[in-house]
């Protein structure tokens, strides 16, 4: 990488993570040689880019604007060296984030094919149900489900998500089995990432909709957090079939209200803001769009 490029990429991560430290790691520098490189660069341009603090690292306003614009020459480099190569010859590393469940069985099986078609390409997947930031972190890509409050990102639909409530034959045992959403109520329901502790769900059924509050001890920010749960016996969850299939095939998961319906939410790519997503990124979001077309 030429010195110009390389200051170029030491700024932007520098800027984005709000930290030498974690921007020398991604690199593969020292942090003085991040700080050397960074007052190099401010003193050829004579101004101010970063002011730094003992906590972190923020961009002054001709930093916002020089960051703006190393983005889209980074970007611009890199997706001419991709053309030059052609979408065969695609490298480099894609960083990915996902919900835990979700992404276990429904992003991460699909990831053979696409590699064993790339395979100078690398893949660094982050698979956690809190939602972190994006630009901080470096990612790529994220798959989110649901509402989105990433204002600014850009965002790609990958389809939709059905969703059903299930219980544990143990559970069903003890309590006995909803007949309708009402008799949710009166039932422990478990409460899992983005769900409050106490809330209301609503289903359809011959183009009516009814929606019960439900209430439950136990609520958790994980996904295989509520799966145990679920098959502990301590309540009614909702899920879907995608997550919760080998377990409804196996008999460990009944599922509950067949005739009623939820409603299904929403499967995005998620693009940091200010970022265009390069051709390895578009590469994968087509290549996921397309297969869960065809293998829902």
């Amino acid at each position: 990488m030429s010195d110009r490029l390389q200051e170029l990429a030491v700024f932007v991560r520098a800027a984005e993570s709000g930290s030498f430290s974690k921007a020398a790691r991604e690199l593969g520098l020292s942090q003085p040689s991040v700080s050397r490189i960074i007052g190099d660069l401010e003193t050829r341009l004579g101004v101010k880019l970063l002011l730094r603090t003992t906590r972190r690292i923020t961009a002054t306003d001709a930093g916002a604007l020089f960051l703006t614009r190393a983005r889209e020459v980074l970007s611009d480099i890199e997706d001419a060296e991709d053309a030059a190569r052609g979408i065969d010859s695609l490298r480099g590393t894609i960083r990915i984030t996902m919900p835990v469940m979700y992404g276990s069985r429904n992003i991460i099986p699909r990831l053979p094919k696409f590699l064993a078609a790339h395979p100078l390409l690398r893949v660094e997947l982050s698979v956690v149900d809190e939602r972190q930031d994006l630009v901080a972190e470096g990612t790529d890509v994220a798959i989110r489900l649901g509402l989105l409050n990433d204002s600014g990102f850009g965002v790609r639909s990958l389809g939709i998500l059905p969703r059903l409530v299930v219980a544990s034959p143990s559970y069903l045992a003890i309590r006995g089995a909803p007949k309708t959403p009402a008799d949710l109520a009166s039932h422990d329901c478990i409460f899992g990432p983005g769900q409050s502790g106490r809330t209301s769900w609503s289903f359809t059924r011959n183009g009516t909709e009814t929606s019960v509050d439900v209430r439950g001890r136990i609520a958790t920010d994980s996904g295989p957090g509520v799966f145990a749960c679920v098959q502990a016996g301590l309540g009614i969850a909702i899920t879907s079939p995608v997550m919760a299939g080998p377990e409804i095939a196996a008999g460990t998961l009944v599922p509950l209200l067949k005739s009623y319906k939820l409603s299904p939410i929403d499967v995005y790519a998620v693009f940091p803001g200010g970022r265009r997503p390069s051709t390895k990124v578009r590469a994968l979001v087509d290549y996921l769009a397309t297969d869960m077309k065809q293998t829902p």
